[in-house]
């Protein structure tokens, strides 16, 4: 056989394999352009059926992004953390739009140790894939923590509700209207989106799919989002502030807000945490320099050149230090923080950063997200005074 036929092998094999590759590429990303075929089902009478449930679903539909797909279900799942010495109590907590219940994998902790018995929800849409997000509506997400609200209040006399984000518009809707919720845990309340085009997602999400695409890389959360996530969010974010207009909530509250969340409108959050909550009992964690005249203030500057973290983020009072995958150590590092492409791709070298919220920056400093917290403590003993009135 001639060195010449040798060749010509060779290339059929190269052209065979590379089409092959590109095909397979291509009906991967078809694949995570397209919502799943359905929900998962929420409205089981035993939340380990629904934890079984939401496990299987997760196997079926997720896009897996690492070599450990045991390590990715395990972080998207709903889960139940029962506490070794119970004090009759019980939280029921509710992640973001686009996040996963991981967002409080180390609040749940805290709580355990305290004696509540603790769940998470799967909000529907999440966990698997951004384009799942094309399938919700508001009544699934405000269903889903209805539903489970009463599965809790039927089995405990003290019940509270904790929310991150859009789950924090979510339960504060529902304890509006439930008066079996004994107290809420609100961080980064989504009262009021920062911008104020996002008013506009419910009628765009009619003609446009998707209102951000990125490429995939944090097993924790999303980093695209359809129009109609964006859409449902809104649409929570109306809601509760019609009802904090209705109803003044007489219960226990703690609430957690960066002054640097460029995410939420944190001055409409301040204002109904001074105005809709009554209980003299309510404690706010502010993590910033300005010093806002409200009641129960607990006040953590945010400047710690010695920490390279320059201000708080929309997600940051969520984790300890430690945390195995947002800590200072941990094995994600968000570069994607609203900087020059030349600093993220900096950042994405292993160059040394600092930390802030999203779209922060200054002259010569690389930022990436801040993803926990150097208050975490201190934070939880702030949501432990309220926990224990």
């Amino acid at each position: 056989m001639s060195t010449t036929a040798i060749s010509k092998k060779k290339l059929s094999f190269i052209l065979a394999s590379t089409a092959l590759m590109m095909a397979c590429s291509q009906k991967q990303v078809q694949s995570e352009k397209q919502p799943s075929a359905s929900l998962p089902e929420y409205m089981q009478a035993d939340f380990q059926q629904y934890i079984a449930d939401n496990e299987q679903w997760l196997r079926e539909n997720r896009n897996f992004l690492s070599n450990d797909p045991e390590m990715e279900i395990s972080i998207n799942m709903p889960f139940e953390r029962i506490p070794e010495q119970p004090n009759g109590k019980a939280v029921l907590l509710v992640h973001g739009l686009s996040d996963s219940p991981y967002s409080f994998i180390d609040i749940a902790e805290q709580l355990v140790q305290q004696g509540f018995l603790v769940r998470t929800l799967l909000l529907p849409g999440h966990g698997s894939k951004a384009a799942d997000l094309m399938l919700p509506t508001l009544e699934d997400w405000t269903g889903i923590v209805k539903h489970h609200t009463e599965l809790l209040a039927s089995k405990y006399d003290e019940l509270w509700l904790g929310g991150y984000s859009t789950g924090a518009n979510l339960v504060t809707i529902e304890a509006s209207e439930n008066t079996n919720v004994d107290g809420l845990l609100l961080f980064s309340p989504a009262f009021k989106p920062d911008n104020n085009l996002v008013r506009f997602a419910p009628v765009i999400s009619l003609f446009v799919d998707w209102a951000d695409e990125d490429p995939e890389e944090n097993i924790a959360k999303y980093d695209s989002l359809p129009m109609n996530g964006a859409a449902v969010y809104y649409e929570t974010s109306s809601l509760v502030r019609d009802r904090l207009s209705e109803k003044t909530l007489d219960i226990p509250v703690f609430m957690a807000i960066s002054e640097g969340d460029s995410v939420i409108d944190t001055l409409t959050a301040l204002e109904l945490y001074q105005n809709s909550f009554s209980h003299s009992g309510k404690q706010l964690a502010w993590f910033g320099e300005y010093q806002p005249a409200v009641d129960g203030l607990n006040q953590f500057s945010m400047r710690l050149p010695e920490q390279r973290i320059s201000a708080g983020s929309h997600m940051s009072m969520l984790y300890k230090p430690g945390n195995a995958h947002y800590g200072i150590n941990g094995r994600f590092r968000m570069c994607s923080n609203g900087q020059q492409e030349a600093q993220e791709q900096l950042c994405r070298q292993g160059e040394e950063v600092w930390y802030s919220g999203w779209g922060y920056q200054e002259k010569g400093k690389i930022h990436a997200r801040l993803s926990w917290n150097p208050y975490f403590k201190e934070t939880m003993a702030v949501m432990k005074k309220v926990l224990t009135i």
